[in-house]
């Protein structure tokens, strides 16, 4: 086992290496048409010559924005390729205004690419003006047509840059298609979401769970109780609520759930398609949403986003590892054991077992115990653990070192018939940011990037280095977040030396593909 292993990394670097899935060998897949070409984020502006440029292993240039107004909120960008762990650049991204029709569900096929031409993409000024939108404060988010919203996202890809590439280009395009459901409901904010679409809440709450109609009575069990109200009972007054049957829910969970389907929607996309295109790889996935006053930001994968407001950190995500996520994935493990192909266990031990421990006693942990105990070994225990190594270096099934994400629906173990798929999920975690909450001056933004900067940087490094770049740029200088984030890429990249790339303190630079944005967080105070 221990040299399929070897060999399974291999074949995956190789894999990565070669642009394609992983696993080596010939897949028959390739012989299908791409979905999307490979491409840079299109807010760059990029033409296929300085794309290619771009993908310059060694001297690694840091591509910008040319044009400040082209995204949102004069939002920052920057990105950097890999310094040879694959052929091309495997991060991708997208900003834009989207709209969220008034339109039937129907009306939104799996994948439908956005109308609205380019160059009118492209010209989202910080207030809507390049979308025509007259965005009215009191009702930020409206149109005519539907809601507005802003988006921003960030794929990483891994063993090859197809799912990325595609889900760059739609994820967009399901959520807004999930929000067209709850449109009028969103609109509404003075009355809670009815739990049933077509029905007035009910907000009695003496008559919460009863029938609907004129002649409403108590519940069963209170008139078998002779409760107050009753029709034996010496007082028709109603009585005191003793519980509610139904759930209050809020606005913004409709909001939240609608970016869970939409990650749910696109990998499903993903899978039926790879019938058709050729779709490699599969990537991680972090988007953010600002509608109706409030950041949605949606996590599957490693890459991270935090907030820093008047040097303060607030961490927006959580990463998703083999690491973080033990527990589930032991729990799926010893729940369905077929999909351990019977060369797997679900159980954890500080290191793999030796056939001459058979017998003694090893310290051990399952999905129920975040402590660690003491077994006694067995013949079962000489499987190879379904999650090896330690922290960037853990894996799981001893092929992949993420979770959560998109694609993947082909990737196995290597020279096996043991997909890893169930145990990567595409549900995204999403936390809720009101910007109502307090008043964000110029230097209060959002940083969200790719792993290959969080690799070599800390929140607290990142944050001093932003903050201390934009105290030092002119306030009213829009170009300020796309320089503070070409200044932040240019730190976890470093500088080439004898040794590799290096950073502060002769630490070792980031060799991964690094995006980042940088979002200043007033515009969502202040619509212009």
């Amino acid at each position: 086992m221990l040299g399929r292993v070897k060999c399974a990394v291999a074949g995956f670097m190789g894999g990565i290496m070669a642009g394609g899935s992983s696993g080596g060998g010939c897949n028959p897949g390739s012989e299908l048409p791409m979905k999307f070409p490979y491409m840079r984020p299109e807010f760059l502006g990029l033409s296929p010559d300085e794309i290619e440029c771009s993908a310059d292993h060694t001297t690694r240039p840091i591509v910008i924005l040319r044009e400040t107004r082209r995204l949102p909120w004069a939002t920052g960008y920057a990105e950097v390729i890999n310094a040879g762990k694959s052929a091309l650049n495997e991060d991708q991204a997208c900003c834009e205004l989207v709209i969220a029709r008034r339109r039937p569900m129907s009306y939104c096929p799996p994948s439908t690419p956005s109308k609205t031409p380019t160059a009118k993409r492209r010209n989202s000024l910080p207030n809507g003006e390049g979308l025509g939108l007259r965005l009215d404060h009191s009702k930020l988010g409206e149109d005519s047509e539907g809601l507005v919203f802003h988006y921003w996202a960030l794929f990483d890809g891994h063993a090859g840059w197809g799912a990325a590439v595609v889900a760059s280009r739609l994820m967009q395009h399901h959520i807004a298609c999930q929000l067209q459901a709850v449109i009028e409901i969103l609109r509404n904010l003075s009355s809670l979401p009815p739990t049933v679409l077509g029905e007035e809440p009910d907000t009695n709450p003496y008559l919460q769970g009863n029938p609907p109609g004129p002649h409403r009575s108590l519940t069963r069990a209170a008139s078998l109780r002779g409760a107050s109200g009753a029709p034996d009972s010496p007082c028709n007054t109603p009585p005191p609520p003793r519980f509610y049957t139904e759930k209050k829910i809020q606005h913004e969970s409709l909001v939240i759930g609608a970016i869970e389907n939409a990650f749910k929607e696109m990998d499903a996309q993903i899978e039926r398609e790879k019938q058709v295109f050729h779709i490699t790889g599969g990537c991680t996935a972090l988007t953010v949403v600002y509608l109706l006053g409030k950041l949605y930001v949606g996590n599957a994968g490693d890459s991270r986003a935090i907030i820093i407001r008047s040097n303060e950190i607030i961490p927006m995500s959580t990463e998703f590892t083999p690491e973080s996520e033990r527990q589930r994935l032991q729990f799926l493990g010893f729940m369905q054991p077929h999909l351990l192909g019977n060369e797997f266990t679900h159980l954890e031990f500080p290191r793999r077992v030796q056939r001459k421990e058979v017998g003694k006693r090893m310290l051990y942990r399952d999905f129920t115990m975040n402590g660690w105990a003491y077994k006694t070994i067995e013949e079962e225990d000489l499987k190879f653990p379904l999650i090896y190594g330690e922290g960037k270096k853990a894996r799981v099934l001893a092929t992949i070192g993420v979770t959560r994400g998109l694609g993947d629906h082909d990737l196995k173990v290597h020279d096996s018939n043991i997909y890893i798929k169930p145990f990567l999920s595409c549900c995204p975690e999403v936390k809720v940011y009101d910007l109502a909450q307090c008043e964000h001056g110029a230097d209060d933004v959002l940083v969200m990037a790719t792993d290959g900067l969080w690799d070599v940087l800390s929140n607290q490094e990142v944050a001093e280095s932003v903050t201390t770049f934009l105290a030092n740029y002119d306030p009213d200088d829009l170009h300020r977040y796309t320089m503070a984030a070409q200044d932040l890429v240019m730190r976890a990249r470093g500088v080439l030396r004898d040794r590799g790339w290096r950073i502060t303190n002769e630490r070792l630079g980031s060799g991964d593909d690094i995006s980042a944005f940088i979002i200043p967080l007033m515009y969502g105070n202040h619509q212009p």
